[in-house]
């Protein structure tokens, strides 16, 4: 048991020196809502035992497919770090899960998982003692089967065919998950599946209630899973890349011209662009093509702007992905490689963007000036701010021959990149705001959309190539060392009390909840005739109340922004700081 005390030990002391400034931040954030999703289920423990199971069998989907969609999960302690100890597989196993238990994210799903503890004493004495070993077996077989699932992924990405199918994959399950009502309402399920109650996430509950063979095979599930996991450390070790083929030489007669064939080539080759590329494509077509199961094809003509969002968030941060490679532009005074990253991204993505824009809209007969207009307006903006957003907010990387058992795990800062996506996100689906001109003059709106495409394109590039010829040295030691240096110039949030920069924070990241999904997202909704949908809260409201709530939540968003920006107003109209 020495090994696997020290190697939580390890674990904690890594965590106690890694949480600090912006990951401090995204931790906290992340354990708010966390604690908030563990007290819904504590609630669904006093009131339905059904929603109950449902409510873990969501939580095993997180363990499982979130890890995996970050790109590897947590990898505090590798398996490589200690190859030369020579430990046999299970008790190296062994000691990972031990350390795999020492996390806020295992604290917070324990917190979840005492609602069997409440559902046991409802249920008696015996019940809430079972409910306590249950308990413990239940989290155990979570973060295993998180485990078993990661090195599952981290051996199938090794090659090409694995990265692509791994991306088809993810963008089918998280697109299906997303539209998990059109598959509900087909099926005509109006309650709680039955399938739910046997899944390995409700055997806890079911010990609870009294079948007691649930607890007995949590048990041999936990083992089965140990013996598997030690059986793929063991081919995560000594699992090798091969690649033979020749390749075609790169021609260019221009600096651009070089970096667009480097690029491209780059797309064809790197397991995690070629990840992301899929990625993207399944997301946009499950995602639009699950209504049909209702007999509607509706969103169909969006399929094309949702593939360009969904990889702009992917590749938002295209400089932390490559590594340290950037000094090799910056060996050459005054060089650039924005444009050429750019018109790459473009030649990627604008043929794939285009052609299912167009077979999504011939289907359903237009609407063509808007989504024309969208699909122009999308592509400028999204090749504009990829590098832009990279290079101000870059997340320091892993170079890419460095990367551990899972080629597409390319930073140790999963937070960092998780919020660069979801920026991502919001900020591209702006830039096509001025599409929406589509609306009211038709196929004149579609030069509106083209021209403030093109606009971002150029303004974006712009101001990507002045930050990366000002600051390109001290991008490059961020990417080197994974620090970021201390300013020279205070910032605005300088001198602020630790109480007015958690404040700031939470304002900051919580206030896009209220103004995106439950108000724009809820009103297009009420629009489209979309009521009882999901959490969203303003179509569920009566009709003559639906657009009020709406603009209600957007209000509160906006409100919440405005707080925080209150909140780090420059010091000359700040008062002084209170407290610490």
């Amino acid at each position: 048991m020495a090994v696997e005390l020290t190697m939580a030990r390890m674990k904690l002391a890594l965590l106690r020196h890694a949480l600090h400034g912006r990951r401090a931040q995204t931790a906290g954030t992340g354990v708010t809502l966390g604690l908030l999703c563990a007290a819904g289920t504590l609630y669904l423990a006093v009131t339905d035992l059904d929603l109950l199971a449902a409510a873990y069998a969501v939580w095993l989907l997180g363990w499982v497919l979130g890890p995996i969609f970050m790109g590897g999960g947590d990898e505090t302690l590798r398996p490589e770090y200690f190859a030369l100890l020579g430990l046999p597989p299970r008790r190296l196993a062994g000691g990972l899960l031990v350390a795999a238990f020492v996390g806020l994210a295992p604290l917070v799903t324990l917190v979840a998982l005492g609602g069997l503890v409440v559902a046991g004493t409802r249920l008696g004495a015996v019940a809430a003692l079972v409910a306590l070993p249950a308990m413990v077996l239940q989290l155990a077989v979570f973060v295993l089967l998180s485990k078993v699932a990661v090195a599952l992924v981290g051996l199938a990405v090794r090659t090409r065919p694995g990265a692509v199918a791994s991306g088809l994959l993810n963008g089918v399950l998280l697109a299906g998950l997303a539209q998990i009502w059109v598959f509900l309402v087909a099926l005509g399920q109006t309650g709680v599946p039955a399938v739910v109650h046997y899944l390995p996430s409700a055997w806890g509950l079911l010990a609870v209630q009294g079948r007691w063979w649930a607890l007995a095979a949590l048990a041999a599930l936990l083992v089965l899973l140990l013996a598997v996991w030690a059986a793929l450390l063991g081919e995560r070790s000594g699992a090798t890349r091969r690649s033979g083929r020749a390749r075609r030489p790169m021609t260019a007669a221009t600096a651009d011209g070089a970096v667009v064939a480097k690029e491209l080539r780059t797309w064809s080759r790197d397991l995690v662009r070629n990840h992301q590329l899929t990625f993207a494509l399944a997301y946009a077509v499950c995602f639009t093509a699950s209504p049909l199961l209702l007999g509607w094809n509706g969103m169909l003509p969006y399929t094309g702007p949702i593939f360009i969002v969904m990889a702009a968030a992917m590749t938002a941060n295209v400089y932390g992905v490559d590594g340290t490679a950037l000094w090799l532009t910056l060996m050459m005074p005054g060089a650039s490689d924005v444009r050429g990253r750019q018109l790459a991204w473009l030649a990627a993505h604008a043929p794939v963007a285009l052609a299912l824009a167009g077979a999504g809209t011939a289907v359903t007969g237009g609407p063509w000036p808007l989504v024309l207009a969208l699909t122009a307006a999308l592509l400028g903006g999204a090749a504009g701010l990829v590098p832009l957003v990279s290079v101000y907010l870059l997340v320091p990387g892993t170079d890419p021959h460095r990367r551990a058992g899972n080629p597409l795990r390319t930073s140790e800062d999963d937070g960092g990149l998780t919020g660069l996506a979801y920026l991502m996100l919001v900020l591209v689906v702006v830039t096509g705001a001025p599409a929406a001109a589509a609306l009211w003059w038709g196929w004149a709106g579609v030069a509106a959309g083209v021209v403030s495409g093109a606009a971002c394109w150029w303004g974006f590039g712009l101001l990507a190539e002045r930050r990366l010829r000002s600051h390109g040295p001290e991008l490059l030691d961020v990417m080197r060392t994974g620090r970021r240096p201390e300013p020279a110039v205070s910032s605005r949030v300088d001198g602020l009390s630790r109480r007015r920069k958690t404040l700031a924070w939470y304002c900051f990241g919580f206030g896009a909840i209220p103004l995106v999904p439950q108000g724009i997202v809820a009103a297009v909704f009420v629009a489209n005739g979309m009521l009882r949908h999901t959490w969203f809260v303003a179509t569920y409201m009566p009709q003559q109340l639906r657009y009020p709530v709406a603009f209600g939540f957007v209000l509160l968003g906006l409100a919440i922004y405005g707080a925080g920006l209150w909140i780090v107003r420059p010091a000359a109209r700040r008062d002084a700081p209170d407290g610490s």
